[in-house]
């Protein structure tokens, strides 16, 4: 499969300890973290790439091929 840039939805959640998690939903299991939100980028950016390189082309193909359609907020008695 040719290289070429692909983009991927990234969920940036403040964490507990005051820095923050990079969640990947198009990737199963992607995810890192940083203490500033130009580090959490960066971190991501890299742990997308290790990822992708871990697969093989048939699921790199179709996981390529998925695509987040939006976020919703739901309430939720708790």
């Amino acid at each position: 499969m040719e290289k070429k840039i692909h983009e991927f939805s990234v969920v940036i959640l403040e964490d507990e300890s005051g820095g923050y998690v990079a969640i990947v939903p198009e990737l199963p299991g992607c995810h890192t973290q940083g203490d500033s939100l130009d580090e959490v980028v960066r971190n991501v950016r890299e742990a997308i790439e290790l990822y992708l390189e871990t697969l093989s082309e048939e699921e790199k193909k179709e996981l390529l091929n998925r695509r987040v359609v939006g976020f919703q907020r739901v309430r939720a008695i708790a």
